[in-house]
């Protein structure tokens, strides 16, 4: 089972819910809840099958690339700059378990 995968769709989700609670953001809330759901999809996909990677990756990709973009115009870390940084760490992740270089051992 992809944990981390699950636990980053579950923080993007939670960061739209946040959004809304504290600023009342619609578009907050409705990204949050479709990337969340989207990631949660791309955790589900790569526990099946660990090199079912794609939706995930591009998922992940998509949001850094947003999330990156509006911290640069910003200079806010929360949450633009932390969603970018995790974000970048999920798709390292996902590359070093696409290479092999990471992920579960086999006997």
């Amino acid at each position: 089972m992809d944990i981390p995968g699950f636990l980053y769709a579950g923080l993007v989700s939670a960061g739209g819910v946040f959004g809304y609670y504290k600023a009342g953001s619609v578009p907050s809330l409705a990204a949050g809840l479709i990337f969340g759901g989207a990631l949660a999809y791309g955790a589900f996909e790569t526990s099946r099958d660990p090199s079912n990677y794609t939706f995930q990756l591009a998922t992940t990709s998509i949001l850094a690339g947003v999330m990156g973009y509006r911290y640069y115009n910003s200079g806010k870390i929360m949450p633009a700059g932390a969603v970018c940084l995790l974000s970048v760490a999920m798709i390292l992740r996902i590359a070093g378990r696409a290479s092999g270089l990471t992920g579960p051992r086999r006997n």
